[in-house]
Order: C-alpha cells, then structure tokens, then sequence
C-alpha cells in the first residue's frame, strides 16, 4: 500500500509538472476538491470522449448524442427523487473538527479487513503455484471464513441501517467497531447526520423575487426529460438509446483523492430505452459491451473487475459497476445500472404529460424501460494516467519516466524535431509539421540536446518521434521513433503521413 501511496503522489506531481492538472485558482490557494485541466490535460480528456463518444454514438445506428443545460426546473428534482433522498451520512470527529461521510468510514475499515484476506490469499497463491484453488481455499480456510464472515455482516448492518434512515445504528457501528478519525486517532464522534449534496442558486433579477434552482447532480435527468422530443424528431424506434458527456455538480463532504471525487466533474453517460421486461437482458449486453470498450485501449485486463450490488437504488432492478485498480484499491470507474420505468413514470407524473412509446410491433402504448451506462470522465482520466505513469530502467543503466499512454489517447501525437537549428533542418521540419498538424496535435521542438527531447516527450506521453536530419536533405527520408520501445525506423516523408494515420486508426 506505501508503494501504491508514493506512486499517487508521483502522478500528481508529475501531472502538474507536465502540464495535465492544476489546483483550482492555485495562485489564492486553491479551491478544496476543484481542479484545471491543462495544456495537455485537455487534450487527453477530449480525446477520451471522442473514443466514448465513437463507441456509444457513431458505432450503433440506434443511439444518439445530446447536450442538455446544467440548469433544470427544480421540479425535474422532486420528480427524480434528489431532493427528498440525495443525502449522505455524515459524521464530524469532535477533536479534529473534520467532516467524514459516515458510510466511506465504515467501507474503508471493511476494506482493510478485505486486503488481509487478498494478503493471505496471495500468499498461498504464491506457496501452491499451478495447484492452488482460490475458490476453494476462501471456502475452507477459517481465518478466511472468519473475516469474510465480519465483513458481510458490517456490510448488511451497514447499508440496511441507510436504507431506513435508522442513522443511530451507524454511529453505534462506527463506536463497535473502533474506528478512529485518521487524522486525530480519536474516536470522539458527533451523531450522525444527513447532508444535502446538491448546490443550490437563484435564478431571477431580484433577490426576494428569485426561485431557488440546483446545479444538476447529474446528467441522466436532461435525456429523460427530453426522450419524447428526441424520439418523435428522430423517428428512432425501441430499442434505442441517448448519450450524453456533461458536467455534473456535488457537494461532497469529502471531497479527496486528487481528481477521484470532485466537486465539478463530468459525466459521460447513455440511457437506454427497451420494452418492459427486456431490460435485463440488455443489461447483461450492456456489461458486456462496456467492460469490452476499456479492454480495448490495451490496459491489462487485471485492472478492471465487476461488483454487482446488493444493496440496489430505489430506481434499479439490477446494478453493477466496473472497478478499477486506482492507486488506492478497487474503486468504482463505472456504473452499468437497469433504472427500470422509474424515471420517465415520475416526470410523467410530476409534469402531467404522457411519456409513453407506441410499440407498432405490440400495438399497443408503454413506458420504456431503461438501462444505464453511466462513467465518471475524470475518474477516467485518472485511471488512464494511473496505467501509463511508467519508471524505466533502460539497458545502459539510465532511468526515463514515460507516460505510456494508448496512442489514440495521447495528448500530442507527434513531435517533430529537427537535429539542429540550422542548414535547412527547421524548414524541412516545419513542412512535415504543416502536413500532419491539419489532422493530429503535433508539438515542434528544437531546442537541447535529441535525447533530453525524446525524454521530454516521453514524460508527455508522445508516443511518436520524427527527426530531421542532414541525411533527410539528401534522399527525403527521416526516422520514426516508437516511445515505448525506442526503435527508430527510417522511413520517407511522403509515407509519414500514412503511416501516423495507420498506426492511430480505429480500424487498426
């Protein structure tokens, strides 16, 4: 875990050395849980929404894209249940004045008897080689069958005592099981409290005529309300679906973990509208598909993992998440959710009008069901930069820190480096640049030596090198350097161009 700690720090330093993320308004001491995305921050976070949005919308005919405004009638909220629930548990310790959600306290003393068992079973993994049998060996080992055992039943006290709101019986948790404030060490708790997570604004020229409005927690509910207009316009027929990428606003009471969980983030969502009774087999289809498009960028599938829930929203009949290896452990990257007629039966109720779909199939009118893909942007980003921070140690001893990013992911896809600044290097590198720069990010650097450029490159995650030199005046002819393998090829430069567009296309 102390390792897992050093790298995250590494990762944020280097991502603000580097040009990815900033502090919020760092030069007034920053803003608690806010963040800028920077030069080539932004560049990786458009590119991870092109790739989602190619995936969900350009690739199937029966889903659409929409951008829907942050701000909503506040009734939109009452109708989807965030102003009467979207509450979190809060605690407060008493010596350290800090603020705590009640739940993540309790969930990270379960995760820390979880990693005992991971430890134990690494272990055993380690002394039975090919022979040894996981399944087997959780079913039968009791310190095992003892944790697991303490873990469900922290769990099913847990989160039945936030499903009635019996907010006395989390506090009494937290006091069994001794948990302490880890900052203090103190176990000096308040009562437990809900706490409101969605900012509140008005809207109106003057203050005492004004109506109170919410920044939207989330996107979904700007596809819901707006899923007749896009089937009538559209002519799209069940089933079929909607995706969104858009900023979402939560006032979390811990808000950590650098870009994890943040205050302003953004969210790329679909919502899939099927016939009753059809959802959970797009559901399964919908896992499948989602867990197939992180697969695809090439990161080691050992990263990613489901947890489907128990304890399921009052919207869902089924849910499940994809996890993700972060720094800190297996947390959520995204949600894959069946949101049954929740949604469109209360704004249909709330607003009075039909939100129904006639089936001509069936011949007769209902209200869709839905399913959810629903994946947090940043936490995204955060995963890809988490996989491609790489330290080096090089054959001739030297060390390089490269950020092996998936090609098509990668901020800047090619620098162009002319061997030096003179005898026609720089013109005949900027005709190269003047050719690629239409179609990719390229990045035009002649200064220092090659090699402190290449290293430059490498820590930006530039996964192609193309060098001028003397050579490239005589016979046209430059080399291509792959970053992650350092191999240099000589290629001619009316094939450049082909070749950047091979080696970065969905098809390939």
């Amino acid at each position: 875990m102390k390792n897992n700690d050093d790298k995250f720090k590494k990762i944020i330093a280097h991502s603000k050395e580097y040009g990815f993320i900033f502090q919020s308004s760092e030069i007034y001491d920053g803003l608690s849980a806010v963040y800028d995305y920077a030069q080539n921050g932004v560049e990786l976070k458009k590119n991870i929404k092109e790739y989602w949005w190619k995936a969900m919308v350009q690739m199937n005919e029966n889903i659409v894209g929409i951008d829907t405004a942050i701000f909503m009638h506040p009734t939109v909220w009452k109708a989807s249940g965030h102003l009467g629930a979207f509450n979190d548990p809060m605690v407060d310790n008493k010596d350290s004045k800090k603020r705590y959600r009640a739940d993540v306290l309790v969930e990270d003393f379960m995760a820390k008897i979880e990693g005992k068992i991971n430890k134990d079973i690494a272990k055993a993994k380690k002394r039975f080689g090919d022979e040894f049998n996981e399944e087997e060996f959780r079913a039968t080992n009791g310190r095992i069958k003892e944790r697991q055992a303490k873990i469900d039943q922290i769990s099913k006290t847990l989160y039945s005592s936030m499903e009635s709101e019996e907010l006395g019986k989390i506090k009494t948790l937290i006091e069994d099981l001794g948990i302490t404030c880890p900052l203090s060490g103190s176990k000096n708790w308040t009562d437990v409290r809900q706490f409101n997570l969605m900012f509140s604004t008005q809207i109106g020229s003057v203050s005492d005529e004004s109506n109170e409005i919410y920044l939207r927690p989330e996107t979904a509910q700007g596809i819901f309300v707006n899923y007749l207009n896009v089937q009538k316009t559209g002519r799209m027929k069940i089933p079929f679906g909607i995706a969104q990428i858009g900023k979402a606003f939560r006032n979390e009471i811990v808000a950590r973990q650098f870009i994890f969980r943040m205050r302003e983030f953004e969210q790329m969502e679909m919502q899939f509208f099927v016939r009753p009774g059809e959802e959970l087999k797009w559901f399964e289809y919908w896992k499948e598909q989602r867990i197939n498009w992180h697969k695809s960028l090439g990161i080691s599938e050992d990263n990613y993992r489901f947890h489907d829930h128990e304890k399921l929203a009052h919207y869902a009949n089924a849910a499940s998440d994809i996890e993700f290896n972060f720094p800190m452990g297996f947390k959520e990257l995204e949600g894959i959710h069946s949101r049954t007629d929740f949604d469109l039966t209360a704004h249909q109720e709330y607003s009075g009008k039909k939100l129904q779909y006639f089936d001509p199939e069936l011949g007769k009118s209902y209200v869709p069901y839905v399913v959810e893909t629903s994946i947090g942007l940043d936490r995204m980003f955060l995963s890809i930069l988490t996989t491609s921070y790489t330290e080096e140690k090089l054959d001739d001893g030297s060390e390089r820190l490269v950020m092996k990013f998936p090609p098509i992911l990668a901020p800047i896809k090619a620098a162009i480096l002319p061997l030096t600044k003179k005898d026609g290097l720089p013109e005949k590198a900027r005709e190269i640049m003047a050719d690629l720069k239409q179609d990719y990010i390229c990045q035009y650097d002649e200064k220092d030596a090659i090699g402190k450029r290449y290293r430059r490159q490498d820590a930006i995650g530039t996964p192609y090198c193309i060098t001028i030199d003397h050579q490239s005046l005589e016979d046209n002819t430059v080399t291509i350097r792959d970053r992650d393998t350092m191999q240099q090829e000589r290629v001619a430069i009316k094939d450049i161009y082909t070749i950047i567009r091979n080696k970065l296309s969905l098809k390939m």
